[in-house]
């Protein structure tokens, strides 16, 4: 509802994330409610490898059929995205670099616009700072977002309850050593 509030009001809606994995899952999304977009970034790459191994996939003629109803962006079209009202997924999910930022120098200052961030937003990114203090660095300077700011919740992963759970469970079991391979102090 709220992309499509977005589009009708003439606005643009700007989705950054996570190359794998989150750029799949929201093409599926945006697909099964009959929302065209573009994708842009690394997670064309990502998506194109992952559609090559099948087997790896749960419903692979769903993501197939998802990307198909995207529009990859190529060449120089990335600066014409945004004169029609448009959807982007592109990553990066937490505005640290990326297409993501291309888009948002043109759209940051626009209340018809939109910047939905799809993932949790690590302290000291872009994402971060733009949910904290409604401000956005790109290319070093510091833009007031006039944009809309939404946040959703899609989880790739466990989190910090979840995994202590998971660790106690296993040492309860007998687990001695515990490595830590992503994640704060």
């Amino acid at each position: 509802e709220s992309i499509r509030y977005t589009l009708d009001t003439g606005g643009n809606v700007v989705i950054p994330v996570f190359a794998i994995g989150r750029t799949q899952e929201i093409l599926m999304i945006l697909k099964e409610y009959g929302i065209r977009c573009f994708v842009d970034g690394m997670g064309v790459e990502v998506t194109d490898i992952v559609l090559k191994h099948p087997e790896y996939l749960r419903d692979p003629g769903r993501l197939k059929s998802a990307y198909g109803n995207a529009t990859t962006v190529k060449g120089g079209m990335r600066r014409h995205v945004l004169d029609e009202p448009s959807v982007v997924v592109t990553t990066a999910g937490m505005l640290n670099g990326g297409p993501a930022l291309h888009y948002l120098k043109y759209m940051y200052d626009n209340p018809r616009d939109k910047l939905m961030l799809t993932g949790f937003q690590v302290d000291g990114t872009n994402g971060r700072m733009a949910l904290d203090t409604n401000t956005l660095e790109v290319d070093g300077e510091i833009l007031p977002l006039r944009c809309k700011l939404e946040q959703y919740s899609f989880s790739a992963h466990s989190g910090d309850s979840e995994l202590k759970a998971i660790v106690k469970h296993m040492c309860d079991k007998g687990t001695e050593n515990v490595f830590c391979v992503h994640g704060d102090h």
